[in-house]
């Protein structure tokens, strides 16, 4: 009777044991998804980088934190108006919601603001900065026991060795830079960098002081002994102000010489790559300290960290230029790594493979069947020109793509067949990704593809260009027959699209060139056309224009 008294109040001793450890666990579960981080970004979130970041950030933090974001656009306005509108903006909202863990910063003027109003905004708050330029400074503030972080190191160093590693016989180093307050410093740096290169010429395209036109001149002018580092383009001297994919795309178009770079934005997208700070790891890293440091480490404990770089090439690139891939860095990261012959076409090899096996068995028992071969062969001969078919065509979109419109482009001009090239961009394309998903994004270009290839006919074809462009190939040069086309695409736009379920409006802006009116070959036909419609998109968007040279002008 006593043991087995005891073995009931034993049995109960465990019982109240496990459930005080699930309650602990549960409560510990708890208050570490309990936690609250504020991103306070120097840009804004249309800054390519800064996408990246968040991504890593989000990675970093993982489920069940909440992370809220702040942007103070430096890029676009830097001054002391636009930081009194951020800081109050800002101490308004924090006023509103609960206080937060960690404060995470992003680049350098987000910590100077924040050291800046730290009393007011973050007392006794942690603070944990990434993608700083600024080591001295950072290094100094660190020494506060509530800041810590990670630096961002671009290396010229590393690149113009990158670049001499591929290039040998260069002599010329050009940096792509402007008067922004990011170029200033950007610029020290580099003619610094050239003490350790004096075999080396270093030499600028500074974009504030060139129109777009002299900057796609200064670009394609390169000599093949040019080193080119694309540092920071956002305006030129007209005024226009560049996102970095407008200045990727503008200087993808139109270098003579392969662009190197010390970020990740714009590798994949026309960039050759180069020693590059990962924005992804840097917001990661940063998140992991600002995690540790909200459930109880202490910030000074975590020390400052160097920048997370690592050597990324866009392989399509490196091909175009001729660059030979073995000469590259080990562990160096591809993108656009170009498959093997069997890895790009599996799914079609394989049939075919087994498809050629059957078709060998069945000729060795049909024998003299001529009839029976011939029909087979026909098949295979059928099958091989859908295979051929499906590679000129965008797979999203169904319509011819950007090669079988270079291939008749080329066909029509060697032909001396006068012809016009009709360029359309979705206005605000980033807007409806952003807003409603990728998915209404895909809608959208299948929408405007479908419109386009009603209009098709026996001298107009419509492809996918890149991206959220499109072109048409007219085989004439007509003024009647080119403005009505002009007219019809605009007219494509005026029937909402359905995206997401709703129905919404989505603009086009146009730019048409001819052959050979404005130019005498497909390479300046689609410069010109670019124009055109670029010009389309500075006087408001929404319409056509016919490009017009300088001597028209």
């Amino acid at each position: 009777m006593i043991n087995k008294k005891w073995a009931i109040s034993l049995l109960n001793i465990i019982m109240c044991i496990f459930l005080l450890l699930h309650v602990t666990l549960v409560v510990e579960a708890e208050e570490k998804n309990d936690k609250r981080i504020l991103f306070i970004s120097s840009y804004s979130y249309a800054w390519d980088t800064v996408q990246v970041q968040i991504e890593g950030l989000k990675a970093g933090l993982g489920e069940g934190v909440t992370l809220d974001y702040e942007f103070m656009d430096t890029k676009r306005v830097n001054d002391e108006t636009a930081e009194k509108l951020f800081y109050e903006g800002l101490a308004y909202r924090l006023s509103k919601v609960e206080p937060y863990d960690v404060i995470i910063l992003g680049d350098d003027a987000a910590l100077i603001f924040a050291v800046k109003y730290r009393e007011e905004l973050f007392l006794d708050i942690p603070l944990v900065f990434e993608g700083v330029n600024d080591e001295e400074m950072a290094r100094q503030l660190a020494e506060d026991p509530l800041i810590t972080g990670i630096l961002e190191k671009l290396s010229l160093q590393k690149n113009i060795e990158l670049g001499l590693l591929l290039n040998p016989d260069a002599k010329n180093v050009v940096a792509i830079l402007d008067n922004s307050i990011t170029g200033e410093a950007e610029r020290k740096r580099f003619y610094k960098e050239a003490e350790a290169f004096p075999e080396l010429q270093f030499t600028e395209i500074n974009s504030s002081e060139l129109t777009s036109i002299e900057l796609r001149n200064a670009l394609k002018k390169l000599s093949d002994d040019s080193i080119l580092i694309y540092v920071v383009m956002t305006e030129d001297a007209s005024g226009k102000q560049y996102s970095n994919r407008e200045a990727v795309q503008l200087i993808a178009r139109n270098a003579s010489v392969p662009a190197l770079r010390m970020v990740e934005g714009g590798i994949g997208e026309g960039l050759l790559g180069g020693n590059v700070v990962s924005m992804y790891k840097m917001g990661e890293t940063a998140a992991n300290m600002a995690l540790s440091i909200a459930n109880g480490r202490k910030s000074e404990q975590i020390h400052v960290m160097e920048s997370p770089n690592v050597y990324c090439v866009d392989q399509l690139i490196m091909e175009k230029f001729g660059l030979d891939m073995s000469l590259l860095p080990d562990e160096t990261q591809i993108v656009n790594r170009q498959r093997t012959f069997f890895e790009r076409n599996r799914e079609a090899v394989v049939p075919g493979v087994l498809l050629f096996a059957f078709l060998a068995i069945v000729t060795l028992w049909i024998g003299i069947d001529n009839f029976k071969r011939r029909k087979l062969m026909k098949e295979l001969e059928t099958a091989r020109g859908i295979m051929e078919t499906a590679s000129q065509h965008d797979f999203l979109t169904g319509i011819p793509n950007r090669s079988k419109f270079m291939e008749d482009l080329e066909t029509t001009i060697a032909a001396g067949t006068p012809c016009t090239v009709v360029m359309i961009d979705i206005d605000d394309f980033k807007h409806i990704n952003d807003s409603y998903g990728h998915t209404a994004g895909d809608d959208a270009l299948k929408q405007v593809a479908q419109r386009l290839k009603q209009m098709q006919s026996q001298i107009l074809t419509p492809y996918r260009f890149a991206g959220d462009e499109f072109i048409l190939l007219i085989k004439s040069e007509q003024r009647k027959i080119v403005e009505k086309t002009a007219y019809d695409c605009r007219n494509l736009f005026s029937k909402p699209f359905n995206l997401a379920g709703m129905e919404k409006k989505v603009y086009g802006s146009i730019g048409i060139s001819s052959y050979p009116k404005d130019a005498d070959n497909a390479e300046q036909l689609i410069v010109h056309a670019d124009d055109a419609m670029y010009e389309v998109k500075k006087s408001g968007k929404n319409n056509f224009a016919f490009y017009h040279s300088q001597n028209e002008k």
